[in-house]
């Protein structure tokens, strides 16, 4: 009897510690491919001096706004704005009860485990923002870009 409670100790134990994720692991889990979206990385790989802008659209995709200068050449504005919350609860361990049925009685013909339950929660938010600005040429190629990103 006492090898079997030993060894129901030993499990619950053990499952405590299965059944338990941290917030940053579960904010992983729950994050969203970034793979295709617009970041500054991209804009200083892709975007070149004397790009068309066929070529711009095709790596960026559309931009929110088209304007023009002063001399009536165009001006791409790319505005993205990202918001990501995360919240993250785990709990695990193990509540277990043992009752009679086994040879020998422990407090009368049953006995009880201790509970190992153990629970954690966390949450954040955070905003991401990037503004790309392409400046064009009379004829349509990249004659200046720039862009600003800002994380909080």
């Amino acid at each position: 009897m006492k090898r079997l409670l030993g060894w129901a100790m030993c499990l619950a134990f053990a499952l405590t510690l299965l059944g338990c994720s941290t917030a940053a692991e579960h904010r992983e889990a729950v994050r969203a491919d970034d793979a295709g979206r617009l970041s500054a990385g991209k804009v200083q790989r892709e975007i070149r001096m004397g790009m068309t802008s066929a070529e711009v659209a095709e790596a960026l995709g559309s931009p929110n706004v088209v304007a023009t200068d002063e001399n009536r050449r165009e001006v791409w504005v790319y505005d993205r704005i990202a918001t990501e919350h995360a919240y993250s609860a785990s709990s695990g361990g193990v509540a277990a009860l043992i009752l009679a049925g086994f040879t020998g009685s422990v407090a009368g013909g049953g006995g009880v485990l201790p509970n190992f339950l153990k629970s954690a929660g966390a949450s954040s938010t955070s905003q991401r923002t990037l503004t790309v600005i392409i400046k064009f040429t009379e004829d349509h190629r990249v004659r200046d870009f720039a862009y600003r990103q800002s994380s909080f």
